[in-house]
């Protein structure tokens, strides 16, 4: 009997258990549940601890309760006239990019479904498509329950530079989708220009669409001469092949709304939109407005916020290798990634088994963002790196560290 598409979609995000036929919950959540059973901090899952900015709780607030915003009613599918206007006014504002609000945005409930909309509306059955490794576990799940097969090309320490010699190696006919996250999760590197014109002219070659996930891209961390983040729609030919995915989650610290969309061509956004208008068909108005002022006018939010983690991902580098880990810093996002064999002969999982425990550290384990088969593979060095969150506060992140190095020593 073919294997169920709820099995595929666990398996494919690694959260299926074979022997007993049942779905586990995610690395995510099985994480935070081990730090609260030992008393644990949590610096596994990837949310800030302090709230976005008043101004834009204050503007949700005043949609839901009064009629300065739009009613608490069914929105339009797409996304309010006005919200995708925004969208599209921050594209050009940021990235010189030109966008039809009418046919070019799409509002989705989170980037999670603007990435599943989009992978299932261009991932065939039987086809292969090609990510980065570590992945984003979501993109498992959707190629596997889009009956796709997903192979990776690994990024490597100490810089995670995607080898794009490799990327085209990967392709071929077969291939359907290539998955771009830029800013990386987990790694923090952020794509250059170069890389993603390669990107788009490999796609092309092959007559694959792209998907970018971008949903770091104002968390930007790195220095003067780091890469500057761009969409890939900013790439010649992109417009052809790829489509953006954007959120405003990570970028105002407001994790739980759950406001994100999907940018591109009129032809590939319409075909995520076959997807996508039978999934949540509509969500979240009150927040589709408050967002919409968020991206006219951030009020300094963004630089701020960069600044803060910026201090937090360095506190957090300095105190783990100041515990003996390889940490690598990363130029965006909200994770800095350690290598543990500096300090023991475990892999990364079974080391943040112990680290939660013992030490009442919650961590995870890279290995449970890659392919099956990386993770059978011992000597691989991805099974050997943690990824530590610093989007949390700085009295937290030292306790953490105090704990950690306690502990170790």
């Amino acid at each position: 009997m073919p294997t169920p598409p709820w099995a595929r979609s666990a398996a494919g995000a690694n959260t299926y258990d074979a022997a007993t036929a049942t779905v586990l919950p995610t690395i995510y959540e099985r994480t935070t549940a081990a730090a609260i059973a030992h008393g644990g901090i949590n610096l596994g899952q990837g949310f800030p601890d302090a709230e976005g900015p008043q101004w834009l709780r204050d503007a949700a607030a005043e949609a839901i309760s009064t009629d300065a915003g739009p009613t608490n009613q069914y929105s339009p599918g797409p996304g309010f006239p006005w919200f995708r206007e925004a969208v599209a006014a921050h594209q050009e504002k940021f990235y010189g990019v030109q966008l039809d609000p009418q046919d070019q945005v799409l509002h989705t409930t989170g980037a999670t479904e603007a990435i599943a909309a989009t992978i299932l509306a261009f991932a065939t059955a039987g086809s292969e498509v090609v990510a980065f490794e570590p992945f984003y576990d979501s993109y498992g799940s959707m190629v596997a329950l889009a009956g796709a097969e997903l192979k990776t090309v690994p990024l490597r320490a100490p810089d995670f530079r995607p080898d794009c010699a490799a990327l085209r190696a990967a392709v071929s006919e077969r291939t359907s989708m290539i998955l771009v996250n830029t800013p990386h999760n987990p790694t923090g590197a952020v794509f250059t220009g170069d890389e993603l014109a390669e990107i788009v002219s490999i796609a092309a070659e092959v007559g694959a669409v792209v998907m970018s996930d971008e949903v770091y891209e104002h968390l930007m961390l790195g220095e003067a001469d780091a890469p500057a983040h761009s969409t890939i729609l900013s790439i010649p030919g992109a417009e052809d092949v790829a489509v953006a995915v954007g959120s405003a989650g990570k970028s105002f610290s407001v994790t739980g709304w759950k406001v994100g969309w999907v940018t591109g061509s009129p032809q590939l956004v319409n075909q995520v939109r076959g997807v996508k208008q039978f999934t949540t068909f509509c969500t979240g108005g009150a927040y589709q407005y408050a967002v919409a002022q968020g991206l006219q006018d951030d009020r300094g939010f963004f630089v701020q916020n960069q600044a803060e983690l910026r201090a937090g991902r360095d506190l957090l580098a300095e105190g783990l290798a100041a515990a003996g880990l390889q940490a690598f810093t990363p130029d965006a996002g909200y994770f800095v990634l350690a290598d543990v064999r500096g300090v023991t002969e475990q892999t990364a999982s079974a080391f943040a088994a112990e680290l939660v425990a013992q030490a009442g550290v919650g961590a995870i384990p890279v290995s449970s963002l890659t392919l099956l088969s990386t993770q059978e593979n011992h000597e691989d060095e991805l099974n050997y790196l943690l990824r530590f969150a610093f989007c949390k506060r700085h009295d937290v992140l030292t306790r953490a560290l105090t704990r950690l190095s306690d502990w170790l020593t």
